[in-house]
């Protein structure tokens, strides 16, 4: 949590009791349900927190904003984002029933009113974003078959609407598989913390196709 706190010192009194909820919460869940390995669990906050919130350093969501995590798992990155940007609205989606029980649960737990939790597949979504983020879901070329006609086509942020995506590794294949004319942009996680576990983490940004 002092590491929420080091590169986001702004926080609300509300907004840092709800980010110190999380570390019991999803201890207590995890239990029941593995939503995050197990031997990560005491990595919560650096591994899955702070990692979420690299977007927060990248895109300032506007109020009355529209998001759509696909895929969130146990709810990353969209619960932490949500607590940092709560005039936002938060959609999170994925398949798995189970994970989609924990979300409601942890939102309802801290009080998390912008946030709606939905089990479906991205293919069954109808709804429209100004952003699809994700973390470590999928590669990119199938990020944007399932994303893009979920994108807003009329932009209100810094950036155009697009993907916002949190993945490790070596990129450079993914983004040569991408169709060719999207503009994509790759940012170091370790540009915004300085903890080892960012060295080889990146946020990628793909500008939605109109």
């Amino acid at each position: 949590m002092e590491r929420i706190l080091h590169y986001f010192p702004d926080l609300s009194e509300k907004q840092i009791e709800q980010f110190s909820q999380l570390g019991e919460l999803y201890a207590d869940w995890n239990q029941k349900i593995n939503v995050i390995s197990r031997k990560d669990i005491d990595n919560l906050y650096i591994h899955h927190v702070l990692h979420s919130l690299a977007i927060a350093k990248f895109m300032h969501f506007i109020p009355d904003a529209e998001i759509m995590d696909l895929g969130t798992g146990g709810g990353f990155p969209g619960i932490p984002l949500a607590i940092l940007f709560p005039k936002t609205r938060f959609t999170l989606i994925d398949g798995t029933r189970k994970k989609i029980t924990v979300v409601k649960e942890v939102a309802q737990a801290i009080g998390l009113e912008n946030v709606k939790a939905l089990q479906m597949r991205a293919e069954e979504h109808k709804h429209k974003y100004d952003f699809v983020i994700t973390r470590a879901v999928a590669k990119l070329n199938m990020l944007v078959d399932w994303s893009f006609k979920l994108i807003k086509k009329t932009d209100r942020h810094i950036m155009p609407n697009g993907i916002i995506a949190l993945k490790g590794g070596n990129l450079k294949d993914e983004i040569l598989e991408l169709p060719q004319g999207n503009y994509t942009e790759v940012v170091p996680l370790e540009t915004f913390f300085e903890e080892e576990f960012f060295d080889t983490k990146f946020l990628i940004y793909v500008q939605g196709e109109y």
